[in-house]
């Protein structure tokens, strides 16, 4: 898990630090190591105090006191190693960093540090805070990513390219179509981001079985105050062994780096040498090409100096394939004993800060890659133009179909086109050489006009049009 620095102010929000792979990784603003825990237990810690306050269970200022105590930067490097031992002694970081911040506030306010809570209150609330922070952040770069692939999509609208099924040519498209059906991807992971933060991110608080029994019938308000002033919704009860919640933000998170994951995909296929379709953007090019300073240049190679590696698709590629197996390991550990787990509650914590991590580091690159990508429209129109016509073929079996049946159409033209690709000649040349096309009172007219890819695009613009139409309600939503 790449470390972090706490920004200054408590706000919440850490910088992170310089890591080995932290470039590709731990790309964007997503706060999910440890710092960034450690600002999350001091907020939950802080959000009790200053719900004890409002209930009368603690005095006047405690609240106040805690808050300005719980800030993960002023902590002396002591205090958070102390923590990191303590943390092997009870199992988790709770207990050392409840007596380290009750050392740190005035004495009146220190029965306020952790009044009522048990360990799993602060470290479930604290992701819960980590997963709505996360959140922010990925919707920022999602809808950035998302805003490129509307442009994209209104912009080549009807730009004639070549489908491809199981990596085959198949029937014209347009990249317009395609990247509508990126755009509804991102739109999709937008969405299920927003229900998960709306609806889901609660905090936890039950005390040591889930009854809040130290504080008596004064636990359920205590429970909806320290939801008020950490803004997480209150649950109608706690959630200690039903894990559905950390599993929600996982699946979210999930289909955040599945949408880029196809976007990455697709523009690693179509910006291969032999095909060249599209290139990313070099974002940290100077105005004549050359890298600033310098520096390497984006997507190079140690060994090749003429490649241009799509380095941002293949860093979302790197963080989309991680994330299922930490999807996984969530989902298993929701198997949890009677009222507090053994052991699986503890297996949550490292994949659920590295899926935020990845989710967020796919989204910051999805916002450069997509916002920097060229299209080469003129090889669009070469590779469709070497096809020779054969992508045609289903609509030259349609037209044939009326005179001959459709199973005799479609042998006809499947023959046809296989000499066609044999012979390396133009479908149109093959199919007007039959007599049975002749014989069917087809004319060269027709079948030259079966040819045109641009005449069998179907739906295709009105797939567009209704996707960039929904993506302007999503805009609405975050207008």
């Amino acid at each position: 898990m790449p470390e972090q620095d706490a920004a200054p102010g408590g706000s919440g929000e850490v910088l992170p630090e310089v890591t080995l792979l932290g470039g590709v990784f731990s790309r964007g603003d997503v706060a999910a190591g440890d710092a960034a825990w450690l600002q999350a237990l001091l907020d939950a810690e802080a959000g009790l105090a200053r719900a004890l306050e409002r209930a009368g269970l603690a005095p006047a200022g405690a609240g106040a006191a805690v808050t300005r105590a719980a800030v993960a930067a002023d902590l002396p490097a002591g205090d958070v190693a102390e923590v990191a031992r303590a943390s092997g002694l009870t199992g988790n970081p709770v207990p050392g960093l409840a007596r380290v911040l009750a050392r740190r506030v005035p004495d009146f306010a220190a029965p306020a540090v952790h009044r009522g809570a048990t360990s799993q209150d602060i470290m479930d609330t604290a992701a819960m805070l980590l997963a709505r922070r996360a959140a922010e952040v990925i919707r920022r770069d999602l809808m950035t990513a998302a805003r490129a692939a509307a442009r994209l999509a209104a912009a080549q609208r009807g730009t004639l390219m070549i489908g491809r099924t199981l990596l085959q040519q198949a029937v014209p498209v347009t990249f317009g179509v395609v990247a509508a059906g990126w755009l509804a991807g991102l739109d999709g992971a937008v969405t299920g981001l927003d229900a998960v933060a709306d609806a889901r991110l609660a905090v936890q608080f039950g005390g040591a079985a889930g009854t809040l029994a130290s504080l008596g019938d004064a636990g359920p308000a205590v429970a909806a105050l320290l939801a008020d002033e950490l803004r997480l919704a209150a649950p109608p009860l706690p959630w200690h062994t039903e894990r559905l919640r950390v599993i929600d933000v996982a699946a979210a998170m999930a289909r955040v780096t599945a949408a880029l994951g196809k976007i990455a995909r697709d523009v690693t296929l179509l910006s291969q040498t032999e095909v060249g379709e599209v290139a990313e953007g070099a974002a940290d090019a100077g105005a004549d090409g050359s890298p600033p300073g310098g520096a390497p240049r984006r997507g190079g190679s140690s060994a090749m100096p003429n490649k241009r590696n799509p380095v941002a698709s293949v860093a979302i590629l790197g963080c989309s394939r991680q994330v299922p197996g930490l999807l996984a390991t969530l989902v298993a550990s929701a198997e949890q004993e009677l009222q507090r787990a053994a052991g699986a509650w503890h297996a949550e914590w490292q994949p659920f800060s590295d899926i935020l991590r990845l989710a967020g580091s796919a989204a910051a690159w999805g916002a450069d890659l997509l916002g920097g990508l060229t299209v080469d429209t003129a090889a669009m129109t070469a590779n469709l133009a070497a096809t020779g016509g054969l992508p045609l073929a289903e609509r030259v079996t349609g037209l044939l179909a009326g005179a001959l049946g459709r199973p005799a159409a479609h042998d006809l033209v499947a023959a046809a086109a296989g000499r066609a690709a044999s012979a390396h000649v133009p479908l149109r040349d093959v199919l007007l050489a039959l007599p049975e096309v002749g014989q069917a009172g087809i004319t060269a007219g027709q079948v030259d006009a079966a040819l045109d890819p641009a005449g069998y695009l179907g739906a295709a613009g009105a797939f567009v049009d209704a996707a960039l139409r929904a993506h302007q309600e999503v805009e609405n939503e975050h207008g």
